[in-house]
This record gives structure tokens, C-alpha cells and sequence, in this order.
């Protein structure tokens, strides 16, 4: 399948599209990719989005470790290769084991996770296949994150199935990434 939404050439965006892709390319992320490359065909909605994520990956009140587990539940759970190509080597980077991205790639809970991992991931799961969170979880998460916690773990996951539903309808290319594809 080809790529329905790809690359801008900067020269041709109109001046809100230069504003909003210079304002990605000047702050954390460094560059323009990913799900930047079709949101950039909506200026203000890739302005919005790309200002909550930045806060969600970079500032969440759950710290950088487990935002990326959390990612890695949702590009999983939405089949998105991008995001996995992405993440799963910044979540191999900041401390999430092998083991566990190769489980949650293979859809299984890992065996090896810590508290908080564990909290995270459950909490992702039921929140992606039940569309719901239990009493049990929720307390879980709260007691350890506080009610901020269970906000901005909220926040992710709905973040990155935006990012992903953005990815999946325009097709974005997936880039070159020492983590393996996910299994279809």
C-alpha cells in the first residue's frame, strides 16, 4: 500500500503550515516525521496535537520510562508501525527490557515488569480493549501517580491512538529502525 499523505516540501507549504512545522523542528522533536508529516495538511489541528504531545512525552506525571511503555501498548493495540519503529527503541533506551516489548509485541503481558510497570500496562489494556478502567486498576494507578497520574496516562493513550489513527488512514511510511516491525 502506498503512502497516502507524505512529505511536504517545506518551500510549498502555505505560511501557517512553515509556521506550525518550524515550531516542531525547533523544539524537542527536532525534525519533521512521522504523523507531522500528514498532520502538517492541518496546520491548527498539528499545532494543538503536537503542543499536547510534547507535554505528554517530555513533562507527564509519569515520568519518560513509563510514558513509553504506554506508547508501546497503544501502537501495539492500533497495529501502528510507526510509532513502534519510534518508540520501542527509546523504551529499550530508558529502561523498558526486551522482554517486554517483545511481549507486548506479541500481545502478551510481560513477565517482568516492576509495580509501576505493571499498573501502566494494565491500565493501558483495559483502557484500549474495554474501553473502560476498573476500580482495582484505577486505584492502583491513582495511589501510585495521584490524580494527575491517571490524567496524563489517560492522555497518552488517547494521544497516541490519534497519532495513530492519523498514521494508519494516511499510510506514513515507516522509518528505518533497529526494532523489529510488529507482527501482522
Amino acid at each position: 500500500m502506498s503512502e497516502r499523505l507524505g512529505p511536504l516540501p517545506f518551500a510549498q507549504m502555505s505560511a501557517s503550515q512553515q509556521m506550525v512545522a518550524q515550531a516542531v523542528i525547533d523544539g524537542p522533536r527536532g525534525a519533521l516525521y512521522g504523523p507531522f508529516i500528514p498532520l502538517i495538511r492541518s496546520p491548527e489541528l498539528m499545532d494543538a496535537a503536537q503542543r499536547m504531545g510534547e507535554y505528554l512525552r517530555y513533562h507527564s506525571a509519569i515520568g519518560t520510562r513509563l510514558s513509553e511503555l504506554a506508547i508501546l501498548v497503544t501502537a501495539r493495540q492500533w497495529n501502528q508501525q510507526v510509532e513502534w519503529a519510534i518508540h520501542a527503541p527509546i523504551a529499550l533506551e530508558v529502561g523498558i527490557s526486551a522482554d517486554s516489548i517483545a511481549a507486548i509485541a506479541a500481545r502478551r503481558r510481560p513477565e517482568d515488569m516492576g509495580k509501576e510497570e505493571a499498573a501502566v500496562h494494565d491500565f493501558c489494556i483495559e483502557l484500549h480493549q474495554e474501553r473502560a478502567v476498573s476500580d482495582a486498576t484505577y486505584a492502583t494507578v491513582c495511589e501510585l501517580f495521584g490524580e494527575r497520574g491517571v490524567m496524563d496516562l489517560t492522555g497518552i493513550n488517547g494521544y497516541y491512538t490519534l497519532l495513530a489513527m492519523v498514521m494508519n488512514t494516511a499510510r506514513t511510511a515507516v522509518p528505518a529502525s533497529s526494532a523489529a516491525p510488529l507482527p501482522t
